[in-house]
This record gives C-alpha cells, sequence and structure tokens, in this order.
C-alpha cells in the first residue's frame, strides 16, 4: 500500500484462540430449519470494566442485546468453511452489579441468497478488564441458558427460492423481558448443549447430523476468520405519510391466502379503514369481520428492519408487507414481490414489532385482523442499514434531471453495497461478479472504500469448483441448487462462466486502485484453476462454446441476444481481454513470467479465431451470427457487449471501430441492447471513441427518467419497471455514478496505487460540474465551469499523487494554463502532487 494513504487497508486481525469458548445450541438431536434459538448468560460484575471485548458469530444470524440495548446483528454473508467472527466492545454497556447478555439466534437451514448452507451453532467469547488489571474470560458453554423460541415456529417454510425465512411472530409465546435483569427462567430455558466443534472451526466441522445435507466439511480447510469489514450502522428513518387505507373482506382465511396465494380470496372496500390521531399515529374501528390494510410511503427506498407500534386486543393478527414501488388504488395487498409480508400475533396492549431480518422497500403494509375493537397504529418506520463509508460522496451537477439520477446512484449503491455486493436486495441479495461487480468502481470513487472490496475478492474467489469454474453467485445458495437442476436439464441457469472472467477484471482493476496485493493471494490459484479449465473447453474450431458444457453456462445478457449461441463472439472476445490484460499482469505481479505469457498468447489465438469466425470486412465489424447467417434467413446481428469490448481493448483488426462505434452510437435494430447493469460497456466505448455526446444523451433520455429515479431515488434492474410486481427498483446497475468519474471526469490509475493517475475529461454541454474522486492517496477534487468554448477547469490532486491532464480536441484547441506543466504539445499536463492547477479551455474543434 503507498504511503500517504487517507485509510490504508489493514490486514484485519488474526482470530484468537478461542478456547475455551465453545459452539453451544439448544440440546437436541435435530434441528429444523428457520429455528430460533435464545440464549441468556447473567453476568455480575463489581464494577465497570476497564474494557470488554470479544468475539461472536452464529450460523445463521444472531442479535445481541446487552441489558436490553440492541448492540449489533451479524455475520455478514460467508462462505460456510470460513465462517466469520465479529468482534464486540462491550465496555461502555457493562455497569456494576447484574449484566444479562442476551442473544437470539437463527439456523436458517434452508438455503438463503445470503447463506449457502451450514449447521445450527453459536459461538461467544468476552475478555473482561477490571480496573486492577484482572482478567475475567466469558465464553459460550453450558453456563448458558437455551431457550426453544417457539414465537417464531421451528421448521417455517422458505420465502421464495433463495429467501430461507418467511417470519411469523407470535407475542403470546415470547418471554418478554427475557433480555432484562429482572427475568427469572423456568423449566423451558435448559443449559446448552455445547456442539462438538473446537471453537476456531466452523460448524460444518462438526459432526452434528443436519437433516437437510448430511454434509462434513474437511477440518483441514475449514477455519474461522475475523470480520475484515466494519459492523454496519443502523439508522431510524420514519415513514413520510399514511397513502391510503381501506377494507379488505374476506372470501377465504387469510391465512391461506399467505400460504397459497388463494384466487378470489378477497374484496376490496376502498373506503378509509384508519384515522388520523396526530401526524405519528392512526386509528382503526374493526369490527371482527373484515381487515384494514393502511399503506405508508418512505421518502426513498432503503434497507433495512421495518418496525411498528400497535395498541390491540390480545390475539389480533398483522401481516406486515413490503414492496419496492407500488400505485396508490393498485393492487389491494403488496403482496406481488415474492412473498415478501411477515405476520406479527399480538398480546393484549401495546406491541413493538420489528422484523428480524432486513428487507428492501420504499412501502410498508399493515394487514391487521382477527380483531374487533379499536386498534392504534404508530411508530412506523426503518431501522436503516447503511455501511460505514469513509467518505460521503460529493457530486454537484448544475443540472437537476443529473443531478437526481447521480443521487439515485449514491442511493443505490447505500442499499446494495453492504456486506457484500449484491444484485438487489428485495428479490435475491446475491453477490455476483460480472454485471454485479461493477458496483466496485463507484464504491472506490464515491465513497473511498477498499476494505469491502478486498472482501468481495475473497469470499466470491471461494465459490471455486473443483472443476476449476466459478459459482457465480457465492456466498449463497442459488448455484448450488441450479447444478443439479442443470443435471437433470431442468433450468437453463447454471454457475455463468462469463462472471468467472470478470473475477480476473475485478482483481486487477482493485490492484490498480489499492497497489494491495494481499487481497488478491487468496483467489489467484482459483483465477488460474479457472483459465485451466476455460482452455480445457476450447472447441476444435479453436474458439470458446456457449452451449453444451454441462453444468456451466455463459449468460453475459439477456436482453442483448435472441438466440444462445449469439453469445459465442463476445464470450471469446471478452476472455481474450482478461487473460491478456487482466491475468496476465496479475501473473506478473506474482512473479510468474510463464503463465503471464502463457496466457498472453492464448489470448491472442482466441482473438485471431474470433475474428476469423465473426469479423466481417462487408459490415466493418463484428457480426455475431455471421457463421449462422444462410440458417438463420441472411439477416446480420450484432450485440452492444462483443463491440464494446472490441473497442475498449483494440480488438477490431487494423483499428477498424468506425462502424462499431456508430452502432454503439445509434443503436439499430439488428444491435441487441443490454440492460442496465450491462450498460456501462457500451458507454465506457463510447467515451474511449469520443462520442461523450451519446453518454450524456443516454444518461439524460434513457437513465435520468426512469421511473425508480423520480420516484424511489433508485435505479431499477431493467429499462421498464412496473409497479406491484416481481420486478427490482433498487438494483446494482449504478452505470451513471462510475461512468462519471471514469468517463466524463475520465480518471483512471496509471500505476498501482493512485501513484499517478490520468485525468481526461469529456464534458460535452454540461455545465457546472464538482465531484471528488476519493483514492487511496486522497481525494482527487474536479471542478468545471462554464461550456464548451469557454470553460475553466481546476483539479486539486492529494499528496503522493501525480496526475496527467489529457485534453481532447473536441472540448478545446485553445488552452490557457493557469496553473501546471506542458508534458507533450498543448494536450497533456502534469498536475503537481498536493497542488491545485487551472485551466482555461477555448475555441472547441467544429465537427
Amino acid at each position: 500500500m503507498p504511503k500517504g494513504s487517507h485509510r490504508e487497508r489493514k490486514t484485519p486481525p488474526s482470530l484468537p484462540d478461542l478456547e475455551p469458548a465453545r459452539w453451544i445450541w439448544y440440546p437436541s438431536e435435530r434441528c429444523l430449519p428457520n429455528t430460533f434459538v435464545l440464549f441468556r448468560r447473567e453476568l455480575e460484575l463489581s464494577e465497570p470494566p476497564r474494557r470488554a471485548t470479544g468475539w461472536i458469530s452464529a450460523d445463521s444470524r444472531y442479535l445481541l442485546q446487552v441489558n436490553g440495548q440492541r448492540m449489533q446483528w451479524g455475520p455478514a454473508p460467508c462462505d460456510p468453511r470460513w465462517l466469520e467472527a465479529d468482534p464486540i466492545d462491550l465496555t461502555a454497556v457493562l455497569d456494576g452489579g447484574k449484566n444479562v447478555l442476551a442473544v437470539t439466534a437463527l439456523y436458517f437451514g434452508h438455503g438463503d441468497g445470503t447463506w449457502a448452507i451450514g449447521k445450527a451453532g453459536f459461538l461467544f467469547r468476552l475478555e473482561i478488564e477490571n480496573s486492577d488489571g484482572t482478567i475475567e474470560t466469558i465464553v459460550s458453554d453450558e453456563s448458558w441458558h437455551a431457550h426453544l423460541a417457539r414465537s417464531w415456529p421451528p421448521g417455517q417454510y422458505k420465502r421464495w427460492f433463495v429467501r430461507a425465512l418467511q417470519e411469523e411472530f407470535d407475542a403470546r409465546l415470547y418471554p418478554t423481558g427475557w433480555q432484562g435483569s429482572d427475568f427469572t427462567t423456568d423449566k423451558d430455558w435448559l443449559p446448552s448443549m455445547v456442539v462438538d466443534c473446537p471453537p476456531n472451526k466452523p460448524t460444518v466441522c462438526s459432526n452434528v447430523v443436519d437433516d437437510l445435507y448430511t454434509m462434513l466439511s474437511d477440518p483441514q480447510g475449514s477455519h474461522m476468520r475475523s470480520r475484515t469489514i466494519p459492523m454496519l450502522d443502523e439508522v431510524e428513518v420514519p415513514i413520510s405519510k399514511l397513502s391510503e387505507s381501506y377494507w379488505i373482506e374476506w372470501q377465504r382465511p387469510p391465512v391461506e391466502y399467505f400460504e397459497c396465494k388463494t384466487p378470489d380470496a378477497f374484496h376490496v372496500d376502498r373506503s378509509p379503514a384508519a384515522t388520523a390521531m396526530d401526524g405519528h399515529s392512526w386509528s382503526i374501528e374493526c369490527d371482527g369481520t373484515r381487515a384494514a390494510a393502511l399503506n405508508f410511503e418512505l421518502e426513498d427506498a432503503v434497507v433495512g428492519w421495518p418496525h411498528f407500534t400497535i395498541e390491540a386486543p390480545e390475539g389480533t393478527v398483522v401481516e406486515l408487507l413490503v414492496h419496492e414501488a407500488h400505485e396508490i388504488g393498485g393492487p389491494a395487498l403488496l403482496n406481488t414481490h415474492f412473498n415478501s409480508w411477515t405476520r406479527f400475533t399480538c398480546v393484549e396492549g401495546v406491541n413493538h414489532f420489528e422484523t428480524f431480518d432486513f428487507e428492501s422497500c420504499r412501502w410498508i403494509q399493515l394487514h391487521i385482523h382477527n380483531v374487533k375493537g379499536t386498534v392504534k397504529v404508530s411508530n412506523i418506520g426503518m431501522r436503516r442499514r447503511i455501511y460505514p463509508w469513509p467518505h460521503s460522496p460529493e457530486i454537484h451537477i448544475s443540472e437537476p434531471a443529473l443531478q437526481r439520477l447521480m443521487d439515485a446512484s449514491v442511493n443505490t449503491l447505500h442499499n446494495s453495497a453492504q456486506e457484500t455486493l449484491v444484485d438487489g436486495m428485495a428479490r435475491e441479495r446475491q453477490q455476483y461478479s460480472g454485471d454485479g461487480a461493477h458496483q466496485m468502481h463507484g464504491v472506490y470513487f464515491a465513497f473511498g472504500e477498499s476494505d469491502l472490496l478486498a472482501r468481495y475478492l475473497i469470499t466470491f474467489s471461494q465459490g471455486s469448483t473443483l472443476d476449476g469454474y466459478f459459482l457465480d453467485t457465492w456466498p449463497a445458495y442459488d448455484r448450488l441448487s441450479r447444478m443439479w437442476q442443470r443435471q437433470m436439464d431442468l433450468t437453463i441457469w447454471g454457475p455463468l462462466l462469463d462472471h468467472g472472467v470478470g473475477l480476473n477484471f475485478d482483481c486487477f482493476h482493485y490492484y490498480m486502485y489499492t497497489g494491495d496485493h494481499t487481497a488478491l493471494e487468496e483467489p489467484y490459484p482459483r483465477l488460474l484453476r479457472h483459465a485451466e479449465y476455460l482452455e480445457s473447453i476450447i472447441k476444435s474450431d479453436g474458439v470458446l462454446p456457449v452451449e453444451d458444457i454441462g453444468a456451466p453456462t455463459v449468460w453475459l445478457d439477456h436482453n442483448a441476444y435472441t438466440i444462445w449461441r449469439h453469445r459465442e463472439c463476445a464470450f471469446n472476445l471478452y476472455t481474450a481481454a482478461m487473460m491478456e490484460h487482466a491475468l496476465a499482469p496479475i501473473c506478473r505481479l506474482f512473479g510468474d513470467e510463464e503463465r503471464a505469457n502463457h496466457f498472453t498468447e492464448r489470448a491472442r489465438g482466441l482473438h485471431a479465431k474470433t475474428v476469423e469466425r465473426f469479423w466481417s470486412d462487408e459490415h466493418g465489424t463484428f457480426i455475431v451470427n455471421r457463421p449462422w447467417l444462410e440458417e438463420e434467413g441472411g439477416g446480420v446481428r450484432m450485440c452492444d457487449r462483443s463491440l464494446a469490448t472490441a473497442i475498449l481493448f483494440d480488438q477490431c483488426p487494423k483499428g477498424q471501430t468506425e462502424a462499431a462505434v456508430e452502432a454503439l452510437a445509434t443503436v439499430p435494430p439488428e444491435m441487441g441492447l443490454s440492460y442496465p447493469a450491462n450498460a456501462g460497456w457500451r458507454l465506457w466505448a463510447l467515451a474511449k471513441a469520443g462520442r461523450i455526446d451519446v453518454v450524456l444523451d443516454d444518461l439524460r433520455k434513457r437513465w435520468a427518467p426512469m421511473d425508480s429515479v423520480i420516484y424511489n431515488k433508485t435505479l431499477q434492474e431493467a429499462w421498464d419497471a412496473t409497479t406491484d410486481s416481481g420486478e427490482q427498483w433498487s438494483h446494482c446497475a449504478i452505470v451513471p455514478l462510475y461512468i462519471l468519474y471514469m468517463s466524463i471526469v475520465g480518471i483512471r490509475p496509471l500505476e498501482p496505487g493512485f501513484g499517478r493517475c490520468e485525468i481526461r475529461p469529456q464534458l460535452g454541454d454540461l455545465g457546472e460540474l464538482h465531484c471528488v474522486a476519493n483514492t487511496v492517496r486522497g481525494g482527487i477534487v474536479f471542478d468545471s465551469k462554464g461550456k464548451v468554448g469557454d470553460r475553466t477547469i481546476t483539479i486539486s490532486m492529494p499528496a503522493g499523487c501525480e496526475g496527467e491532464l489529457v485534453i481532447c480536441e473536441k472540448e478545446s484547441v485553445k488552452l490557457e494554463p493557469l496553473g501546471g506543466q506542458v508534458i507533450d504539445g498543448h494536450r497533456r499536463y502534469r498536475l503537481a502532487a498536493g497542488e491545485t492547477s487551472s485551466f482555461r479551455l477555448q475555441e472547441p474543434a467544429q465537427d
């Protein structure tokens, strides 16, 4: 890591020997999926401690409370073979006298978008230093009382394919007050069972029989690890208003509907059901024959734990439903997004409810039934979870629509980049490479964060199979299931080979951004095995296949292709670019020149064969169906991904890029256009070709008018998104954010760790622009005022980072340096480290 870093990535603390702590669970020889266990330990202290620090973990999730105060929720999604322990610091919350450590632990059992597989267990170790220097250690063992929390029914079914928990909570069965010092345990609190597993090994190494998987990990290859990123912040976000309320008249039992989604199960009476008591609470007069539905809006779409307070008779049932997008007057129940509901049953009086797992939403609906009498609801909102970024983004554009677009991109990144870089929190919450990993550019430049990126590279790479290809969503359950489905010919989805290709680029970009190679040490041998696998499947015609390759598959995009085999051109160009421009440099980084040369030669061979197969001299570009033109009736097809890749990596024969640039700029009907998360490739290529006019036009006309941008302050998954559907309104497609830094301002490192970088602004007809690109050296501050023909640019470089400003002729043919040093001619200027330079740009070239 270069010196002068404003936040150097630190090697995470190694996990100490957790002895004498033990993995514990509720005494049992069988554990059903979605089982909750409450663990309680009383702790008597003579005085507040000088220090109380330690470690905590669980398979699959825990909520730690101390003396009734919420402390933290974890662990982060991770590979079950390398489960992580979270650090805890309880110094400020432990008092002299009796203290209570209270942990709610959930075993998913079912696979989840954030949890692949595992075995139930809870682990805790706390070291307390007293004022006299003596040390006391509190560990998880038989001394903890365990309670099987039937307030959540053990064995509860899954919400959806990659969402493990369909939560139901009955407050009547909950041991209220168990987290406090006044609580007395009864016969339903048993001494915890010690699990036969060393504390520094994950529970998948135990000999406990799990009913779902009957698996056992090799203890030699598995171990506990320390958490490598900070704990997430939790911030209260209130609802903005009650938007509508009405009555639901049930024709079938509500529980049947939520289990089966029975057709014609209810009628709707749109007359108001709720009466405002003040701006924060509402009353409902329930007659016992129908249900009330109240729909609340948040200002923006966020990710966190929805909560509410209800004063109601015992047995009142409330389904809390969430959705990212709803239209007033639309479907009466917001159960239109993969069964996103949680059920709560009340005790008499005031109930405070909050979901155990987090959700992604802008709408919160309370469906209240099984009650006669007055019901009062209040305190509706979200406990938002958000990564504690080292910097807040600074982006100011004088054009309101583009400013709103950048704000939506930042908010989307808050939602999708938390402990892992996921596609969308509402549906899957899975970590991908490929299109999903482009978030790393936004994370780096907007927030100056590198620890999260290092964790992403390592955890994603752990999904490496014995054959060598990667599970493209990892750590997550999806591709584990898809592998057997592929073998049975029951799905088109399998481990996506193009995402494994993408991981090589991710590693290379990370190294260039940070100069840190330690995060690449674990992925590197897996990258090599992946490349060797790709070499093993090359066809006799010299190119990689995209069909009939067993469990893996090639995706690239679902919008850009009408026939699967049309992906072959883009996949081979992409792989050739990866081997030469990402994997070979990584090999050299690790001193492996022989492999670097091998993969460079392999890349050039793949490229030559791809040109031979798909390049058309007649059209001056790559035609993705050229081998099958006659068979398909003669109509040519192109795709934006192959054309963009060819431009970005100089893969067009003899530099013939004109036709490709024209197609990317005009989007003719014969060219497939990728969906939003992959749209960055096209814009990157257009910017390289100097067509920033098309890039800005795309941001203004295709991105800024998105409904999600206008209503939710997020970026949606598809170009067109429908309310009250299963579509994603907060997804990973943060293209506008990284295009701003990488293509409009034009920042890229020239050496690893940003000791030297290039800034090649292409501002087109933009007005004022201010942004800060956060690097490991510090912030690069970029300011632009004026327009083409009379524009002033001011750039402040951080200490330790020297810049090269490159001015394109379309921007100016006359440049007056107000500060800065000419490097060559009048197009390239040196920006001194730690200094501010200004330039006046005049007289643009005429088209």
